[in-house]
Protein backbone atom coordinates (compact mmCIF):
# COMPACT_ATOMS: atom_id res chain seq x y z
CA UNK A 1 0.00 0.00 0.00
CA UNK A 2 1.49 3.77 -1.06
CA UNK A 3 0.39 4.97 2.26
CA UNK A 4 2.45 2.35 4.23
CA UNK A 5 5.72 2.45 1.57
CA UNK A 6 5.57 6.23 2.14
CA UNK A 7 5.67 6.26 6.27
CA UNK A 8 7.94 3.50 6.11
CA UNK A 9 10.19 5.72 4.03
CA UNK A 10 10.48 8.09 6.40
CA UNK A 11 10.49 5.90 9.53
CA UNK A 12 7.39 6.26 10.56
CA UNK A 13 4.93 3.86 11.74
CA UNK A 14 1.75 3.28 8.98
CA UNK A 15 -0.53 3.48 11.70
CA UNK A 16 0.46 7.01 12.28
CA UNK A 17 -1.37 7.96 9.34
CA UNK A 18 -5.36 7.77 8.70
CA UNK A 19 -6.70 7.82 5.37
CA UNK A 20 -9.67 10.22 4.92
CA UNK A 21 -11.35 9.13 1.24
CA UNK A 22 -12.83 11.75 0.11
CA UNK A 23 -16.22 11.25 -1.36
CA UNK A 24 -17.87 14.45 -2.38
CA UNK A 25 -19.78 14.25 -5.68
CA UNK A 26 -19.47 10.58 -5.67
CA UNK A 27 -23.01 8.72 -4.70
CA UNK A 28 -23.53 6.46 -1.03
CA UNK A 29 -23.40 3.32 -3.28
CA UNK A 30 -19.21 3.99 -3.75
CA UNK A 31 -19.04 5.40 -0.06
CA UNK A 32 -20.57 1.71 0.44
CA UNK A 33 -18.27 -0.31 -1.61
CA UNK A 34 -15.41 1.48 0.25
CA UNK A 35 -16.46 1.05 3.61
CA UNK A 36 -17.39 -2.76 2.63
CA UNK A 37 -13.29 -2.56 1.73
CA UNK A 38 -12.17 -1.52 5.27
CA UNK A 39 -12.21 2.24 4.52
CA UNK A 40 -13.78 4.10 7.71
CA UNK A 41 -12.81 7.74 7.41
CA UNK A 42 -14.80 9.72 4.65
CA UNK A 43 -14.43 13.10 3.72
CA UNK A 44 -17.43 15.49 2.54
CA UNK A 45 -17.18 19.00 1.25
CA UNK A 46 -20.15 20.35 1.63
CA UNK A 47 -22.77 20.45 4.55
CA UNK A 48 -25.95 19.89 2.76
CA UNK A 49 -24.22 16.70 0.67
CA UNK A 50 -23.00 14.89 3.59
CA UNK A 51 -25.97 15.51 5.49
CA UNK A 52 -28.09 13.57 3.06
CA UNK A 53 -24.64 10.83 2.82
CA UNK A 54 -24.73 10.65 6.69
CA UNK A 55 -28.43 9.99 6.72
CA UNK A 56 -28.65 7.21 4.17
CA UNK A 57 -25.58 5.21 5.58
CA UNK A 58 -26.32 5.20 9.72
CA UNK A 59 -26.21 1.22 9.40
CA UNK A 60 -22.53 1.55 8.97
CA UNK A 61 -20.03 3.26 11.22
CA UNK A 62 -18.38 6.08 9.68
CA UNK A 63 -16.45 8.64 10.63
CA UNK A 64 -17.19 11.83 9.09
CA UNK A 65 -14.66 14.50 8.55
CA UNK A 66 -15.68 17.94 6.93
CA UNK A 67 -12.76 18.95 4.66
CA UNK A 68 -14.29 22.01 2.63
CA UNK A 69 -15.01 25.26 3.73
CA UNK A 70 -17.57 26.28 6.44
CA UNK A 71 -19.61 29.00 6.49
CA UNK A 72 -20.35 30.31 9.93
CA UNK A 73 -23.80 30.28 9.79
CA UNK A 74 -23.86 26.59 8.99
CA UNK A 75 -21.98 25.71 12.09
CA UNK A 76 -24.98 24.96 13.79
CA UNK A 77 -25.76 21.98 11.23
CA UNK A 78 -22.16 20.77 10.59
CA UNK A 79 -21.40 20.72 14.85
CA UNK A 80 -23.21 17.79 15.53
CA UNK A 81 -23.31 15.89 12.21
CA UNK A 82 -19.11 15.43 11.75
CA UNK A 83 -16.48 13.80 13.86
CA UNK A 84 -14.37 15.90 12.42
CA UNK A 85 -14.64 19.61 11.05
CA UNK A 86 -11.41 20.40 8.94
CA UNK A 87 -11.63 23.78 8.02
CA UNK A 88 -11.93 25.87 10.71
CA UNK A 89 -10.26 29.77 10.15
CA UNK A 90 -11.78 32.26 12.25
CA UNK A 91 -12.94 32.87 15.76
CA UNK A 92 -16.55 33.55 14.74
CA UNK A 93 -16.59 29.98 13.33
CA UNK A 94 -14.58 28.31 16.06
CA UNK A 95 -17.17 30.10 18.96
CA UNK A 96 -20.31 28.66 17.10
CA UNK A 97 -18.96 25.77 16.60
CA UNK A 98 -18.18 25.08 19.81
CA UNK A 99 -21.64 26.29 21.44
CA UNK A 100 -23.44 23.90 18.93
CA UNK A 101 -21.51 21.36 19.85
CA UNK A 102 -22.38 21.98 23.31
CA UNK A 103 -26.02 22.34 22.95
CA UNK A 104 -26.09 19.31 20.68
CA UNK A 105 -24.59 17.50 23.54
CA UNK A 106 -21.33 16.41 20.64
CA UNK A 107 -17.91 16.81 20.93
CA UNK A 108 -16.28 17.18 17.29
CA UNK A 109 -12.78 17.13 16.64
CA UNK A 110 -11.77 20.23 14.95
CA UNK A 111 -8.62 21.43 13.13
CA UNK A 112 -7.67 24.92 12.40
CA UNK A 113 -7.19 25.57 8.51
CA UNK A 114 -3.79 27.96 7.54
CA UNK A 115 -3.71 29.67 5.21
CA UNK A 116 0.11 29.57 3.60
CA UNK A 117 0.33 30.73 0.19
CA UNK A 118 -2.28 33.34 0.33
CA UNK A 119 -4.02 32.41 -2.52
CA UNK A 120 -7.35 34.23 -2.82
CA UNK A 121 -9.50 30.94 -3.72
CA UNK A 122 -8.49 29.03 -1.00
CA UNK A 123 -9.56 29.87 2.82
CA UNK A 124 -8.06 29.88 5.84
CA UNK A 125 -6.48 31.39 8.55
CA UNK A 126 -2.85 33.37 8.22
CA UNK A 127 -0.45 31.44 10.35
CA UNK A 128 0.02 34.97 12.03
CA UNK A 129 -4.15 34.60 13.43
CA UNK A 130 -3.20 30.98 14.85
CA UNK A 131 -1.74 31.54 18.14
CA UNK A 132 -5.02 33.56 18.86
CA UNK A 133 -7.24 30.59 17.55
CA UNK A 134 -5.37 28.43 19.83
CA UNK A 135 -5.80 30.43 22.97
CA UNK A 136 -9.15 30.89 22.19
CA UNK A 137 -9.86 26.89 21.58
CA UNK A 138 -8.65 26.27 25.12
CA UNK A 139 -11.86 27.88 26.59
CA UNK A 140 -14.19 25.37 24.21
CA UNK A 141 -16.68 23.41 26.54
CA UNK A 142 -17.43 20.52 23.95
CA UNK A 143 -15.26 21.21 20.54
CA UNK A 144 -11.93 20.18 20.66
CA UNK A 145 -9.01 21.51 18.19
CA UNK A 146 -6.77 18.66 17.63
CA UNK A 147 -4.39 20.30 14.74
CA UNK A 148 -4.06 22.29 11.91
CA UNK A 149 -5.13 21.64 8.22
CA UNK A 150 -3.65 23.19 5.01
CA UNK A 151 -4.55 23.44 0.92
CA UNK A 152 -1.51 24.27 -1.00
CA UNK A 153 -1.18 25.61 -4.34
CA UNK A 154 -1.85 22.49 -6.71
CA UNK A 155 1.62 21.41 -7.30
CA UNK A 156 3.23 20.58 -10.64
CA UNK A 157 4.92 17.67 -9.39
CA UNK A 158 4.35 15.87 -6.15
CA UNK A 159 7.71 17.16 -4.44
CA UNK A 160 6.70 20.75 -5.37
CA UNK A 161 4.05 20.50 -2.60
CA UNK A 162 6.99 19.53 -0.41
CA UNK A 163 8.28 22.97 1.07
CA UNK A 164 4.52 23.49 2.16
CA UNK A 165 4.06 20.53 4.37
CA UNK A 166 7.30 21.26 6.10
CA UNK A 167 6.35 24.67 6.86
CA UNK A 168 3.04 23.77 8.20
CA UNK A 169 4.78 21.01 10.62
CA UNK A 170 7.27 23.62 11.21
CA UNK A 171 4.90 25.96 12.57
CA UNK A 172 3.46 22.86 14.75
CA UNK A 173 6.70 22.61 16.02
CA UNK A 174 7.45 25.89 16.92
CA UNK A 175 3.50 26.77 18.77
CA UNK A 176 4.54 23.48 20.99
CA UNK A 177 7.76 24.86 21.77
CA UNK A 178 5.98 27.85 22.68
CA UNK A 179 3.63 25.99 25.24
CA UNK A 180 0.56 25.44 23.00
CA UNK A 181 -0.62 21.85 24.53
CA UNK A 182 0.61 18.79 22.47
CA UNK A 183 -3.07 17.50 22.28
CA UNK A 184 -4.04 20.34 20.14
CA UNK A 185 -1.38 19.76 17.62
CA UNK A 186 -1.35 16.14 17.21
CA UNK A 187 -2.81 16.12 14.08
CA UNK A 188 -1.57 17.51 10.39
CA UNK A 189 -4.14 17.16 7.61
CA UNK A 190 -1.96 17.98 4.54
CA UNK A 191 -1.75 15.83 1.55
CA UNK A 192 -4.28 14.93 -1.62
CA UNK A 193 -4.47 11.86 -4.51
CA UNK A 194 -1.65 13.85 -6.22
CA UNK A 195 1.07 14.70 -3.09
CA UNK A 196 0.23 12.65 -0.56
CA UNK A 197 3.18 10.81 -0.35
CA UNK A 198 5.00 13.56 -0.10
CA UNK A 199 3.22 15.13 2.78
CA UNK A 200 3.65 12.10 4.53
CA UNK A 201 6.94 11.91 4.31
CA UNK A 202 6.71 15.37 6.06
CA UNK A 203 4.53 14.51 9.07
CA UNK A 204 1.01 14.16 7.58
CA UNK A 205 -1.23 12.25 10.11
CA UNK A 206 -4.19 12.82 7.83
CA UNK A 207 -4.12 12.75 4.22
CA UNK A 208 -7.07 13.41 2.23
CA UNK A 209 -7.61 11.42 -0.87
CA UNK A 210 -10.54 11.31 -3.53
CA UNK A 211 -9.48 10.32 -6.92
CA UNK A 212 -7.16 7.68 -6.03
CA UNK A 213 -9.51 5.98 -4.27
CA UNK A 214 -13.22 6.82 -5.99
CA UNK A 215 -11.79 7.89 -9.93
CA UNK A 216 -12.33 10.93 -11.67
CA UNK A 217 -15.05 13.40 -11.15
CA UNK A 218 -17.98 14.35 -14.11
CA UNK A 219 -18.39 17.90 -11.87
CA UNK A 220 -15.43 19.19 -9.69
CA UNK A 221 -16.85 21.26 -6.99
Amino acid sequence: MRIDAAARSAGRDPSSVTLIAVSKTFPIEAVREAWQAGQRDFGENRVQEALQKIATSTDLSIRWHLVGHLQANKARKAAPAFASIQSVDSLELLQKLDRAAAEAGHGPDLLIQVDLAGEASKHGAPPAEVPRLLEAAAACRAARVVGLMTLPPVPESPDDARPWFRQLRDLRDGWRAAGVPAAMLRELSMGMSGDFEVAIQEGATMVRVGTAIFGGRDVER
